[in-house]
């Protein structure tokens, strides 16, 4: 049921589980731009998506992912709603307030990423030879893991990440002739450069 076919563009076949991950994700992430915890019920339900989709897609590599994921979802769960006494946001005390990453942190971050991301390609190239973008996909799957990460510490920075992750996604499924992925991509886009603004602004206010 989930390799159905429902519609077609530009020649190629779009399959069921291709929309409801797309849907999926979309709902999470506009959620999170929204400051709105509820973005992690919909994130579990991602997870399964992309498991399914991977495995039926044979894309073993993303499939193992999936699990650090779905960790760094529940952190977030988590953090979001049990902060600290200098954690709370000012409007809700039970809530996680935006924050910033400090100089050090994100030198570490970019450092990590970097790390990650080399190590991963290499990892590509050796089991899985046919990918034709083995240092690139694993550029942008380093970079959705530090954005889900930063998400999950309700860093600001999170969505600057995010659009990085929008635009070298859109290139990479250009690049390999989709056609459906590329348009959900620039909706992600839209989001991301949305929720920064909302981000940065609740920052500014404590909240």
């Amino acid at each position: 049921m989930i390799d159905t076919v429902i519609f077609s563009l530009a020649g190629r076949p779009v399959l069921l589980i291709d929309l409801i991950s797309s849907i999926l994700g979309l709902a999470c992430v506009f959620l999170a731009g929204r400051n709105s915890k509820y973005n992690f019920w919909v994130g579990y339900l991602y997870t399964a998506a992309l498991f399914f989709l991977f495995w039926n897609r044979s894309l073993y590599a993303n499939l193992l992912l999936q699990p650090v994921s779905l960790a760094i979802n529940i952190l977030g769960h988590y953090r979001w709603t049990h902060p600290r006494a200098d954690e709370q946001s000012a409007k809700d005390s039970k809530s996680l307030k935006v924050s910033r990453l400090s100089v050090p942190a994100a030198l570490i971050c970019v450092a990590g990423t970097f790390l990650v991301a080399g190590l991963w390609g290499w990892t590509l190239d050796q089991l899985f030879p046919s990918d034709p973008h083995p240092y690139l996909d694993s550029v942008v799957t380093a970079l959705i893991l530090l954005a889900q990460l930063l998400s999950s510490l309700k860093k600001w920075e999170c969505w600057i990440v995010w659009l990085l992750v929008n635009v070298t996604q859109i290139i990479l499924h250009i690049s390999v002739g989709n056609v459906f992925m590329p348009i959900v991509c620039g909706l992600y886009l839209v989001n991301g450069l949305w929720s920064l603004a909302t981000w940065i602004k609740l920052y500014r206010h404590g909240a």
